[in-house]
């Protein structure tokens, strides 16, 4: 089965930019990099050439011996199977970080000869940047990020009719019944799978759920063997422990990330640097508390108190040993895991729309709590995120009296509305969150 990927669209409108740069795609593994790339090379090219440098280790003497775009291109020609011409073939330079003078060519391929496509990837790219100490030419990259399958491009896949009948309407108005029945299914279906790739597709080609987890059970097998290959070896269980303690400090009441939730007597100075590999890594998410909402949200940022989330809520699951049967029950009570996993969902949904931001969040000195606070042009907009149908608790309410912003959200299991700078939707529509603030 073919899931469609929005990032195929992007590709696309790069290859028409008359002021286009080579493209560095960054993501976590398996998040399907080298097929988005082979698959836009195919469809949009009449050659595609790919260079794996990590499978064709001979391919690093060529770029130690020249700089020279045009000198490079004649011997990568040796390589390949087909031309490389420009305007005509996407050049596709994968597990580029095995490969540092590759990496720096891309500023001469961008100064020199423009004309070429290229598209540059790696596994842990900004792991192996920093543990390398390598030298990014910035500035004269386009950097890409590829997120998991969303539920958006998942919904395509599994029910075209009811994902087209969402991205064609042109007003906020109630749904009917039927098609909050059918997001509400799909959307605890993808909850169960995630977006991983492979494992999507065993969800939706009916594998069975021992298939979907076999699958995410060995993507977080090869994260630990990550660990290991890419981390310094003091780090290895820090980072392991830092991995593993994410249900744990998902489920707690306040998700506020806790050091001796890790280890009693953790400490931030012994533990920062493991955190940041996941990050790099593209493995989790950081987002920081903000002291006040005011733009822009980044000189509010709160450094010492931050919430941590998985880069997919079908992993996070799995790494919970959360059964498959519970997230699909409506009425099962995992009161407040299932909370933690509708804002990792959530979160998982706009990231790939906030172009580059961080969403961050916001407490009272009480107990207040906005999960996501997110920068949109000139507005600051509250989102709040509940798991099912209760939509009681005061803290969107408590934010609204003391900052009355124009617009806020709140994603839960009801039904589309807007009313007075309110908008209520499903939390299977975060993914169109684009549309709603076109229409509002």
């Amino acid at each position: 089965m073919r899931i469609e990927r929005d990032i195929i669209n992007q590709f696309k409108a790069w290859k028409e930019a008359p002021d286009r740069k080579p493209i560095l795609l960054k993501g976590a593994r398996q998040t399907g990099k080298t097929w988005a790339m082979e698959t836009f090379g195919k469809e949009c090219f009449k050659y595609c050439v790919k260079f794996d440098f990590d499978r064709q280790p001979e391919l690093k003497s060529v770029f130690k011996i020249s700089k020279d775009p045009q000198r490079l291109i004649k011997e990568l020609t040796l390589y390949c199977d087909q031309p490389i011409l420009a305007g005509e073939t996407l050049m596709i330079f994968d597990e580029i970080q095995e490969c540092e003078e590759a990496l720096n060519s891309l500023k001469y391929f961008n100064d020199e000869v423009p004309q070429y496509h290229i598209i540059a990837a790696g596994s842990l790219l900004g792991v192996a940047v920093k543990k390398r100490r390598m030298t990014v030419p910035v500035g004269k990259l386009k950097i890409i990020n590829m997120f998991p399958i969303t539920f958006k491009e998942f919904l395509r896949a599994s029910d075209e009719r009811t994902f087209e009948y969402i991205d064609t309407l042109e007003d906020i108005h109630h749904l009917p019944e039927i098609i909050m029945n059918k997001l509400r299914t799909e959307y605890r279906r993808y909850q169960v799978s995630g977006g991983m790739p492979e494992a999507v597709v065993a969800l939706l080609e009916d594998k069975g759920v021992g298939e979907v987890e076999s699958t995410l059970q060995g993507i977080l097998d090869l994260y630990e063997l990550d660990f290991a290959k890419y981390a310094e070896p003091r780090e290895i269980p820090r980072i392991h422990a830092i991995w593993h303690s994410l249900p744990a400090q998902l489920s707690k009441e306040n998700r506020k990330f806790v050091w001796k939730v890790i280890k009693s007597g953790a400490r931030s100075k012994d533990y920062e640097d493991a955190l940041m590999w996941l990050e790099d890594a593209g493995m989790i998410y950081r987002i920081f508390s903000i002291s006040k909402p005011n733009m822009p949200l980044s000189a509010y940022e709160e450094t010492d108190a931050f919430k941590v989330y998985a880069c997919d809520c079908g992993l996070l699951r799995r790494l919970a040993h959360l059964p498959a049967t519970v997230v699909t029950d409506p009425i099962a009570n995992y009161t407040e895991f299932k909370g933690a996993m509708a804002e990792n969902a959530v979160l998982q949904s706009i990231m790939p729309l906030m172009d580059e931001q961080i969403p961050y969040y916001w407490t009272s000195p009480g107990t207040a709590e906005v999960e996501f606070v997110i920068q949109w042009d000139d507005e600051i907009i509250p989102i709040e995120v509940k798991a099912e149908d209760n939509i009681s608790g005061s803290s969107l309410s408590v934010y609204t009296k003391k900052y009355l912003p124009h617009y806020r959200m709140r994603f839960s299991m009801l039904n589309l509305q807007y009313n007075g700078g309110l908008l209520s939707s499903p939390a299977p529509l975060a993914g169109w969150l684009n549309k709603w603030m076109s229409l509002l």
